[in-house]
């Protein structure tokens, strides 16, 4: 698998992460991901006796999650914890997050993730986009002959045939969205643009300008100089990219 993904990023393919099932998410895999290709990874781990060090201790999942306090109400995650993954001498870093098996709410189930900087609820919401992956490769074995159709032994014509099977189901995919997505009725949606005036940055800007010198003027009852100086002084004091809305406007008049 390391081999196919170097593959791929020689090729030009690149990720910020790689997401994989328990199947997958063996030690050795994940630190070579680290150290050889430079990406971080995400799975789901086994509830095996696969060791990982912890607060000095060579402890499995199971283990880990007994020796520490859940979190009570309605968290996403029930336990977060740093933990280091070794294997043939070398280790990285990385963090272990236990959510709760939506199949069975007595269970749980633990992620981890080799990018220790990441939320625990940013490790749960980009895991949770393998299962869209699974389901286009569902789609395509199932019901658009990925596996049945071709049979042959040429690597070439088994490529040509993936990205067949690929497009088809790109096509349904496009299809599906235009007869269900109500924000395809293009017709619909430039007719709704039309009737609605797009007001621009700086034109919000300016009357917001416009109102607050009102309500200076109105209140404190200040002269054209003050106010001068005053509007000097809040235009100064705007962000960068406020002042040249203003000054855009200033130019256009």
């Amino acid at each position: 698998m390391v081999e196919l993904i170097h593959s791929a990023q020689c090729a030009g393919v690149t990720a910020r992460y790689v997401l994989f099932d328990s199947w997958f998410s063996a030690p050795k895999t994940m630190i070579a991901l680290k150290s050889q290709e430079h990406l971080d990874t995400i799975a789901m781990v086994k509830k095996s006796k696969t060791k990982y060090l912890y607060n000095g201790e060579k402890l499995n999942v199971k283990e880990i999650y007994s020796r520490n306090k859940k979190r009570r109400g309605r968290s996403r995650y029930l336990l977060s914890v740093p933990v280091t993954v070794e294997k043939d001498g070398e280790s990285i870093p990385a963090k272990f997050v236990y959510v709760r098996n939506k199949s069975k709410r007595k269970d749980w189930l633990a992620l981890v993730s080799t990018d220790t900087e990441l939320s625990e609820e940013e490790i749960i919401r980009v895991y949770g986009k393998r299962w869209d992956i699974e389901v286009f490769f569902k789609a395509c074995k199932s019901y658009l002959n990925l596996v049945k159709e071709y049979r042959g032994i040429s690597y070439d014509a088994m490529n040509a045939h993936v990205a067949i099977v690929f497009s088809r189901y790109m096509m349904l995919s496009v299809a599906q969205r235009e007869n269900e997505d109500d924000k395809t009725i293009c017709e619909l949606c430039f007719c709704l643009l039309d009737e609605m005036e797009d007001i621009t940055f700086s034109r919000s800007m300016c009357i917001i300008m416009d109102v607050l010198m009102d309500a200076v003027m109105e209140y404190f009852h200040i002269t054209e100089a003050q106010l001068e100086e005053f509007t000097a002084s809040f235009i100064q004091r705007l962000p960068k990219y406020m002042q040249e809305a203003l000054e855009r406007k200033e130019i256009a008049a």
